[in-house]
């Protein structure tokens, strides 16, 4: 924190807590943008007058509702849906939605306001949105979860639409679930319209759109490694989770020569000293897309496994890549890293790192890539399947992946542009941030009082 804007800060802190009592995640994600982007306000004075940060602290609209449904025993259940819209200024509201138990307001309002950032950051007309249920996908049959879908979109297609708010998958929304979804909103509305990224192939959807967070938090990865000097082949990478972002992530990593060493879920993590080649990530892919089992199982097929309890970031390694969820990587994370000499950390996650780890991290000068900007190709490439819908196309996989990349290292060129601190240190987490500040703040003013 900037010393000589800690007082600024700490009140604006203050004043958003007293506005959102009782939501951490929502508040963390305010703290690390507020110390980097009041500084920057305070050095352009058309910024000065207008509350930007407050009014993008404050979100246009949140939609909270019941989601009633039938189990397949005949039994009612009842769960709780939401909405985050949190600004518009730059296009239609983008986000995922995400089914989990740990789904709540704080949490959908940290991820609502990460987006407006991140959508920024692709250059692409989005705004930012957030949603999903406390609904848990595991464990229910594929009717159960076509019936919840179904009840959740009853109520949410009264807000959404092509040129309102375009919602995709997140955690607990995948293929099968944006195909419900997507499905009943067209029965209700009786359109086929591009309402939901992520769709199939067949009806509307992109291709390189499932890889598109993990290529893309590789992609930002290796444009950092470049700038200085370096590469990643024959890098020693240790990945967090085991669901769409760290099995892509894993599979370029691959592709790029580097040596992904550990996966992992809630039950823990596997750590292979061998490596995990092509045919073990398949092995994965069938284990977690198909079976839907414990990463634990991995360690009964390849013996060169072993299962551990925890998270892998005691596990030496160059680089680091967190794809699980929210602050997985803690003080204690951040100083056996740097202990073991990890040169970068790159997010594929959505604020994985606390606020307390990311200072030891920067502290000690590693390479850091925060999410908003290196996971930003998951909605960039929501954005170009959008884009497919509204001309009736469908793109190569060549073609979206190209983008893919072009996209990565406009955000790069855009951190560097203002995050760079001297010759030798580029602070990506200010320069993602005041990138995306910028581009959003200027069109706030250009609309008014909006």
């Amino acid at each position: 924190m900037s010393k000589i804007f800690e007082k600024e800060i700490q009140e604006f802190v203050q004043l958003v807590d007293s506005r959102n009592p009782n939501e951490p995640e929502f508040l963390q994600a305010v703290t690390e943008v507020a110390e980097t982007i009041i500084p920057f306000i305070a050095e352009h004075e058309k910024y000065q007058s207008a509350s930007i940060l407050e009014r993008l602290c404050e979100p246009e609209r949140v939609v909270m509702f019941r989601v009633p449904w039938v189990d397949d025993n005949g039994n009612f259940k009842v769960n709780r849906g939401y909405r985050v819209q949190m600004n518009s200024s730059l296009g239609p509201y983008k986000g995922g939605l995400r089914f989990h138990p740990s789904v709540n307001l704080s949490i959908l309002k940290f991820l609502a306001f990460e987006q407006v950032f991140k959508n920024s950051l692709t250059t692409l007309p989005l705004g930012g949105g957030k949603g999903g249920a406390n609904f848990d996908p595991k464990g229910k049959s594929d009717a159960e979860i076509m019936r919840f879908c179904q009840s959740f979109m009853i109520e949410l297609s009264k807000y959404i639409g092509g040129n309102k708010d375009v919602p995709a998958g997140d955690i607990g929304v995948g293929a099968r679930e944006v195909g419900y979804l997507f499905g009943q909103y067209k029965r209700i509305n009786d359109e086929f319209t591009g309402v939901i990224t992520g769709k199939g192939l067949d009806y509307g959807g992109s291709r390189i759109r499932t890889e598109a967070t993990g290529y893309g938090t590789v992609y930002f990865s290796e444009e950092m490694l470049e700038l200085n000097g370096d590469g990643l082949k024959d890098k020693i990478c240790v990945v967090s989770g085991s669901g769409n972002v760290a099995q892509y992530t894993t599979e370029k990593l691959i592709e790029r020569g580097a040596k992904v060493v550990t996966l992992s879920d809630s039950s823990g993590y596997i750590y292979d000293k061998d490596g995990i080649d092509t045919e073990k990530l398949a092995y994965v892919k069938h284990l977690k897309n198909e079976k839907r089992a414990r990463i634990s199982e991995y360690i009964e097929k390849y013996k060169s496994a072993t299962f551990r309890k925890g998270r892998p970031w005691s596990v030496p390694c160059d680089l680091a890549y967190p794809c699980a969820t929210q602050n997985e990587i803690d003080k204690e994370d951040a100083e056996f890293l740097v202990k073991n000499n990890c040169k970068g950390i790159f997010e594929g996650a959505n604020m994985p790192t606390t606020i307390e780890a990311l200072s030891i991290i920067q502290d000690n000068k590693l390479l850091f890539a925060p999410g908003k900007a290196s996971n930003a190709g998951g909605v960039a490439t929501s954005g170009l399947e959008m884009s497919q819908n509204s001309q009736r196309l469908s793109w190569t996989s060549d073609e979206v992946d190209y983008r893919l990349k072009m996209i990565m290292k406009n955000i790069h060129e855009n951190c560097v542009k203002y995050g760079r601190v001297d010759e030798n240190y580029v602070d990506y987490v200010k320069g993602a941030n005041v990138a995306g500040f910028v581009k959003v703040a200027d069109a706030m003013l250009a609309q008014g009082h909006v």
